[in-house]
């Protein structure tokens, strides 16, 4: 008997819907509600507006994502020092300059698993210590400098997550979440937080949901793109129910890309693009 997964799509919980038989679970990647379903329920559930996935696709999309999900975990000081050590024996002069004069060695490796835990990847380690030691003279809060990285890391970045016609399909956030969000924003000694009320909190989880399954029913990979300053803060917001959501900025998606908007995020529910 073969199995498959069916995600919902906008508006597919109606009453259509309801003859679908399966066992309720979650899907992968983003952990919105899903079903295994048998064959024989394949096109009744396709009929009635889901998505539906093969067996072998879950499995391969699972284990993929728990590697990744895990690689920031195993990056060890060593592996630091050992990424260091490359770059030294070819850039000498950018590693002399930030480590350790500007930058610990264990500051480096928060900010390398900070990108990590992004699926950010750090192969170009060059790149990463250039920007760590134009911007570490001027501040040493790990999440702005991870944020100055990123943008270096632009071209990298935008290649990653963008369609063969080079064009990005995004959900964005309205004026008045960005607004609060940077409203608080709380910088002290230790670096810098976010201050949200929960009701306020539980708002943007909704609308955030509703967008990412709106996206994923339009077979689109769900991805959030907001103002620089703010896209640290969204992330610690949504990754504790959205963890493998990408949430991008402006400075980090190149000239050249087409951007669509599938929707706007805002302190209520998501509204379609």
């Amino acid at each position: 008997m073969v199995w498959g997964l069916f995600r919902a799509r906008q508006g597919a919980e109606s009453g259509e819907g309801k003859g679908v038989e399966g066992i309720d679970t979650k899907e992968p990647s983003f952990g919105l509600p899903a079903k295994w379903i048998t064959d024989e329920m394949r096109e009744r559930a396709e009929a009635a507006g889901y998505t539906v996935v093969d067996i072998s696709s879950v499995i391969a999309t699972h284990m993929a994502e728990v590697i990744k999900s895990q690689a920031h975990e195993m990056l060890t000081r060593q592996n630091v020092q050992s990424l260091i050590d490359n770059v030294k024996s070819k850039s000498p002069a950018v590693v002399e300059e930030l480590v350790p004069a500007l930058l610990s060695l264990g500051d480096l490796q928060k900010v390398l698993r900070e990108l990590l835990k992004e699926r950010v990847s750090i192969r170009d380690m060059e790149t990463i210590l250039e920007s760590l030691a134009d911007q570490a003279r001027a501040t040493k809060d790990l999440m702005v400098l991870t944020e100055h990285v990123r943008t270096s890391l632009a071209r990298q970045i935008s290649h990653q997550y963008t369609s063969d016609d080079k064009v990005l399909n995004v959900l964005t956030l309205a004026p008045d979440l960005e607004q609060a969000i940077q409203d608080a924003v709380v910088r002290d000694e230790k670096g810098t937080s976010i201050n949200l009320e929960p009701r306020q909190i539980q708002k943007i989880y909704r609308s955030v949901s509703a967008g990412v399954e709106k996206m994923i029913g339009e077979n689109k990979q769900p991805l959030v793109l907001c103002s620089a300053g703010v896209r640290g803060f969204f992330k610690r917001i949504v990754e504790k129910v959205l963890p493998n959501l990408v949430v991008l900025s402006y400075n980090e998606v190149m000239s050249q890309i087409e951007v669509r908007s599938a929707g706007t995020i805002g302190m209520g529910d998501e509204k379609s693009g």
